[in-house]
């Protein structure tokens, strides 16, 4: 399975923003699909991820009520749209596959890791 995360930039905080991970080479359409992001000097942390039928989702408690992921089970990409942006949201954002073991807000709990996308939030 190969996955490419898209979408990101610049925006002002308070704007938006949606990120496109598309999948390729394989059944990642059954599986847990999430979003991680890395800001320099920082570890990978979890922001978001979601079932494959979409019916089950968990955030980052920073995140919800702002963020909100998707996906589309028949072309298998997986969108995660950012809504009321901040300065903190900066890094470099990844999707990745959940392998059906262990807690599913743990990176290490993922495989598959796209290239990542920029997303720089200005003040």
């Amino acid at each position: 399975v190969q996955l490419q995360a898209s979408g990101g930039g610049l925006v002002q905080a308070g704007g938006s923003m949606r990120l496109s991970c598309a999948t390729s080479g394989g059944p990642a359409s059954y599986y847990y699909m999430g979003w991680f992001r890395q800001a320099p000097g920082k570890e990978r942390e979890f922001v978001a991820t979601i079932n494959w039928r979409g019916s089950s989702t968990y955030y980052k408690d920073s995140v919800k009520g702002r963020f909100t992921i998707s996906r589309s089970v028949a072309s298998g990409t997986v969108y995660l749209q950012m809504n009321e942006l901040k300065p903190e949201d900066t890094a470099v954002y990844y999707c990745a596959q959940y392998k059906e073991r262990g807690d599913v807000t743990t990176a290490i709990n993922y495989e598959h890791w796209g290239q990542g996308t920029q997303v720089t939030v200005s003040s």
